[in-house]
């Protein structure tokens, strides 16, 4: 008699072109490029120079995109940057890019981007508002805002579970509205909002370098020139790289892929090219609008600027100026959108890296199992819990710095990786070939470099604890590796 074998559950092969460009779009465009602009225009006080820096941004993304597209034409397995890593320096290096990924970059981002979601829900329901706590406990407390950001990471997480048709729709659903939405808020500025005075203000004042504070009502500007506007420039990039990181995403994915070795580098270039042209156009659209300086106390829109939009809230400030009072429900709605669509990404992609370190031993091994619409979905969903723990802890600001300066790190090693995979396996398939190899890819590990080292200066109380958060996985990975496993 044969014993009958139950089918082994596999990853389904659904993401197509359009729809891993979909996610590389999606993962990308949250939150950032509606509020980060605020803060480069204090730290640099110059549209010229804060033009630059989502110039320089878009092509260390695309550069870095480019580079990655050889590895993942390499090797189209689940996990993606986990597995560049593996391959390239062994498991430590791997497991400390996924221990980080889970503690900080992924979830941090997901927290990140659900809490913005959460904030703009309230200037539509003022009851999710931060101000409202609906759990206090001494010092600990609980505000709707928070509340609603844990809420929609579940639904995230529920919808995904569902299998990955039911993720990619949702994304695609996503990804067209806001693309659609912000091509048409940058159209506005154009043709609609052409503000006269801002234009002149802009212009006539392109480069004069200044980092702006407002501290403790203390208002200082300081001239930049030399060292210090390249050290500014540098720090006003934080918020650039964290508004177009999550590109890579789609690598994680590569076991649900119609052929990956072409579609992976295809979606990767699309996205980040596309990405980069609304970004920078955006801005262009912003300065069209609003002039760049403001003062933190200005009686209007205009009068505060760029610089000093309401709660940083440039692209609301620059629909009030196009609409008037109802510029910042449009606002509200088309970032809930884009912050939804976004974490719907994320969600989605974050989990296969969990599977693929579950598969070597080095996650809980439930992690490697994928349910019957065969996505993995106990990964999906400690996930949740951790990125819902983090939404109840620190702030937007304090996430984006954690988690950029990580990525910076591993972005860094996954490019050097290119170069030590060329040597040490020099007749492995390579469908696509790095653009540029090797002058491009060494430009952007400098670059990337450069700006990791300026921000262990400029902004250590947060990149000093990221390095340390790395450095704690040391440990857990013996413990992951020598760990005794039962035979049941």
């Amino acid at each position: 008699m044969v014993e009958e074998k139950t089918p082994t559950v596999g990853f389904q092969r659904r993401l197509k072109l359009f729809d891993s460009t979909t996610i590389v779009i999606g993962s990308m465009i949250g939150s950032g490029i509606f509020i980060v602009s605020s803060d480069i225009a204090r730290t640099v006080s110059s549209p010229g120079w804060l033009l630059i820096v989502w110039l320089i941004t878009g092509i260390v993304t695309i550069i870095g995109a480019l580079s990655y597209g050889e590895l993942a034409a390499m090797m189209p397995h689940a996990g993606g940057q986990y597995v560049y890593l593996r391959e390239s320096y062994g498991s430590m290096i791997g497991f400390l890019y996924g221990w980080t990924l889970f503690l900080v970059i992924q979830t941090g981002t997901i927290a990140a981007v659900a809490v913005a979601f959460a904030r703009y829900t309230g200037v539509l329901i003022p009851w999710f508002s931060e101000s409202n706590k609906i759990l206090a406990l001494g010092s600990f407390s609980v505000s709707a805002t928070q509340l609603l950001a844990i809420v929609s990471i579940a639904v995230l997480t529920y919808v995904n579970t569902r299998g990955i048709t039911t993720g990619k729709t949702v994304q695609n659903i996503f990804t067209i509205t806001k693309t659609l939405a912000l091509l048409g808020l940058i159209a506005l500025g154009f043709l609609i909002g052409k503000n006269a005075d801002a234009v002149a203000a802009n212009f006539s004042n392109f480069w004069n370098a200044a980092w702006t504070q407002f501290t403790n009502g203390n208002f200082q500007i300081h001239p930049l020139a030399g060292i210090a506007l390249v050290g500014a420039i540098g720090a006003a990039m934080v918020g650039s790289l964290f508004s177009s990181d999550a590109w890579n995403n789609i690598t994680f994915t590569a076991g649900e892929v119609v052929n990956p070795k072409r579609t992976i580098p295809l979606s990767l270039f699309f996205g980040t090219a596309i990405v980069t042209i609304l970004y920078i156009s955006a801005n262009i659209s912003y300065l069209n609008v609003l002039p760049l300086h403001g003062l933190p106390g200005g009686a209007t829109v205009a009068e505060r600027g760029i610089q000093f939009a309401t709660d940083d809230r440039v692209g609301t400030a620059a629909a009030q100026m196009m609409f008037g009072d109802a510029g910042a429900i449009v606002m509200a709605v088309l970032i809930m959108i884009s912050t939804f669509g976004c974490n719907n990404g994320l969600i989605l992609a974050g989990a296969r890296v969990y599977y693929a370190m579950s598969k070597d031993g080095l996650f809980f091994k439930k992690a490697g199992a994928l349910n019957k619409y065969s996505v993995p979905a106990f990964a999906l969903i400690t996930q949740g819990i951790w990125a819902s723990a983090l939404c109840l802890s620190g702030t937007y600001s304090d996430l984006l710095d954690y988690v950029i300066f990580a990525v910076l790190i591993f972005y860094i090693f996954t490019i050097t990786g290119l170069f030590i995979l060329r040597k040490k396996r020099p007749d492995a398939e390579r469908p696509y070939k790095a653009f540029g190899y090797p002058a491009i890819p060494a430009l952007y590990i400098f670059i990337a470099a450069f700006i990791s080292i300026d921000l262990l200066f400029v902004k250590p109380a947060y990149t000093w604890p990221g390095l340390i958060i790395v450095l704690m996985g040391i440990p857990v990975h013996w413990y992951w590796r020598h760990r005794k496993i039962p035979d049941t």
